[in-house]
């Protein structure tokens, strides 16, 4: 990274905005390079035979893996997501499905995180889905100024 690094703030455990909100995207846990994100079942979230649908996991793991990416980067720059590759291995059929994402190598323009996705069925961690996702550095956006 170009400048150094902030730790993690509380405040991006704000209540999310847009596509997060409604999905009900939740931050559970938040570390320097680390990010916990989890949604609660509901009906809307569900694919044809009641699991949890894919692209909600997806969400997930993007989700995770960008936040836990930004925690490493300054204030002037944020992240997209550049790619990542997912494997499903368990139907999402839980109560709450949660992801936790790690950096694994942190750079200067792209940071590699891993993520795994597990769905709560009765207190037991099911491992529903696992990925690695590349995560580019850019310059945050300028703030619009206020009238």
């Amino acid at each position: 990274m170009q400048n150094e690094p902030t730790p993690p703030d509380p405040q991006r455990k704000r209540p999310p905005i847009g596509f997060s909100a409604h999905v009900g995207r939740e931050i559970t846990e938040l570390g320097h390079g680390t990010c916990t994100v989890a949604v609660t079942r509901r009906p809307e979230l569900l694919q044809r035979l009641g699991w949890l649908h894919g692209g909600v996991i997806a969400f997930l793991v993007d989700s995770a893996a960008g936040i836990a990416a930004g925690t490493l980067l300054s204030p002037t720059q944020a992240v997209v997501t550049s790619e990542f590759k997912i494997n499903f291995l368990a139907p999402a059929r839980g109560t709450r499905t949660f992801s936790r994402a790690r950096v694994i190598k942190p750079g200067r323009r792209n940071l590699v995180v891993a993520v795994d996705v597990y769905s709560l069925e009765n207190d037991t961690e099911i491992h529903a889905a696992t990925a690695l996702v590349t995560i580019a550095v850019v310059a945050a956006p300028t703030p619009p100024q206020q009238a």
